[in-house]
């Protein structure tokens, strides 16, 4: 092209030199510039941003130890529960029957552990709740000696046996207004009551309502002492109820008994 400007005009070489150099140095910035849709390559200097997570992203573990849950506490059993609990105990272990009249230390006197009647399971039972049936009963024969059975043909209270008797036992939960209606309905019988039968040859007997429903039935069992030691038994309806009881006071620390030995004085 510029061979012809040269021919045609008659440039000087040295101009028409000049224009070839510049078009080479024109054709060669065009190459290193980059296209439209490129963009050169750019360093950031900015810090990298802190590492941060959005409720919707998971967290990485945390080593921290975990603490375990501890387990709820069991409900608490009511005065009732915990004294048919108490009688219940008594079956875990051997007693004979005794009815013999033994000088009892007071207040808390008891006869040996493996020895005792059917009013010492409801004794026993009550003890371990820190109530002491021998001592309130005696206080209160004390003040109302009248107010009781005059079958034994005492004229004043004796602290080493009323407490052991079934009738002074009946008329001082009477006395304390602990009375129940007597029903056939077992659902009436809650644990922790304390029933009095007429047994069939006429002798009183009592024992104490045990937590456990008899098998194959609904009514619950009794915790009581007529011969064999203080077992659990389903009895309730054996013979005709004579009393039926539901007595509190305020509970305490189990009353440790203060033993003696059984030693036949009187009948």
């Amino acid at each position: 092209m510029y061979q012809q400007m040269a021919q045609h005009r008659r440039l000087p070489n040295a101009y028409i030199f000049f224009l070839l150099s510049l078009s080479c140095l024109l054709a060669c910035h065009k190459q290193d510039e980059p296209l439209d849709n490129e963009k050169a390559p750019t360093v950031s200097t900015a810090k990298p941003p802190s590492l941060a997570f959005s409720d919707a992203e998971s967290k990485p573990a945390s080593t921290a130890p975990i603490s375990e849950t501890a387990a709820p506490a069991p409900p608490e059993l009511s005065f009732f529960q915990l004294l048919a609990q108490a009688a219940e105990n008594q079956t875990l272990s051997p007693v004979t029957y005794d009815a013999s009249y033994v000088q009892l230390a007071y207040p808390a006197g008891d006869v040996t552990a493996d020895r005792g009647v059917c009013a010492d399971v409801v004794v026993r039972a009550y003890r371990t709740l820190g109530i002491d049936l021998q001592r309130s009963l005696h206080e209160d024969m004390k003040q109302s000696f009248s107010a009781y059975p005059n079958t034994w043909g005492l004229s004043r209270p004796d602290s080493n046996i009323d407490h052991r008797r079934v009738l002074n036992l009946r008329r001082y939960f009477e006395r304390r207004k602990a009375s129940l209606d007597i029903t056939e309905d077992p659902a009436d019988y809650l644990p922790g009551d304390i029933v009095s039968w007429k047994l069939s040859d006429g002798r009183p007997h009592i024992g104490v309502v045990a937590s456990k429903i008899a098998p194959a039935a609904t009514r619950p069992m009794i915790v009581h002492n007529i011969g064999l030691g203080a077992v659990c038994e389903d009895v309730l309806f054996e013979w005709d109820i004579s009393g039926h009881y539901r007595y509190e006071e305020p509970a305490g620390p189990a009353i440790v008994p203060i033993i003696s030995n059984p030693v036949t004085e009187a009948t």
